[in-house]
């Protein structure tokens, strides 16, 4: 069967082997809870909800994947979801792509989506996912900058650090998750792109190093990533209000 009648089934991986410092010391940042349920549940709904995914799958800590497959079976999931809990590695990347190599040999387009963007709205991975099966290789959801951005010479931590530029704000774009993305096209990124470091922690960041076009479509507000103390009260405030108008 050729590339261009396969059906069309999409994945989504999420990534969550992470420890999230920046949120203070305790539970990793996708096990937090979230009105009273795990950001990661919050996550995997999110992406489950979705009727072009029929399966996600979490990446784990890599000592951590029993205890996320329990508690993945503990909350209701949509039984129409395949899941599947595998370990991840030392680094994001290493993580990601032990997502990828689970991913049935059926599967063509593949979603990868932060675990700390709980509250991502349906439309949104909708919108990744259709621009994905119209033929874009890559796709991200962004929103244009509220605020001015300033490039400087960085410096030692709290010091003065001069401007070297101003980018024009209207030309740029913040980024958020789902990022969509033809399996063959992510595959090769990973293939190609060597771990460094820390390793890559933007996927279409890869992909655009191998000289692949990603495309945008538009993002959602409430796709913010809960990185800081100060974001998980404002994730509450969402998940309050979309109780209260039944919206969730």
């Amino acid at each position: 069967m050729s590339d261009e009648t396969r059906p069309h089934r999409t994945a989504a991986v999420i990534p969550a082997a992470g420890r999230g410092v920046r949120l203070g010391p305790g539970a990793p940042k996708a096990l937090r809870s979230l009105g009273g349920t795990p950001m990661l549940i919050h996550a995997v709904r999110a992406m489950a909800r979705s009727r072009a995914v029929s399966l996600v799958v979490v990446v784990a800590p890599s000592d951590g994947a029993a205890e996320v497959r329990h508690m993945l079976d503990e909350h209701a999931l949509p039984d129409r979801t395949e899941l599947l809990v595998v370990p991840g590695g030392e680094t994001r990347q290493e993580s990601v792509r032990a997502g990828l190599d689970a991913l049935p040999a059926d599967v063509t387009s593949v979603l990868i989506h932060d675990a700390a963007r709980p509250l991502v709205p349906v439309d949104t991975v909708d919108a990744v996912v259709e621009a994905v099966r119209a033929g874009a290789p890559a796709v991200v959801p962004a929103l244009p900058l509220a605020d001015t951005v300033k490039e400087v010479e960085p410096g030692a931590p709290g010091a003065p650090e001069p401007v070297v530029a101003t980018p024009e704000r209207a030309r740029l774009r913040a980024v958020q998750t789902p990022q969509g993305f033809d399996v063959t096209t992510l595959l090769h990124a990973h293939d190609t792109i060597a771990l460094a470091g820390e390793g890559a922690t933007d996927d279409a960041g890869m992909v655009e190093r191998t000289g692949v076009t990603v495309v945008v479509v538009p993002g959602h507000e409430e796709a913010f990533k809960v990185t800081r103390p100060l974001d998980l009260v404002l994730a509450e405030a969402v998940l309050a209000r979309r109780r209260a108008t039944d919206a969730y």
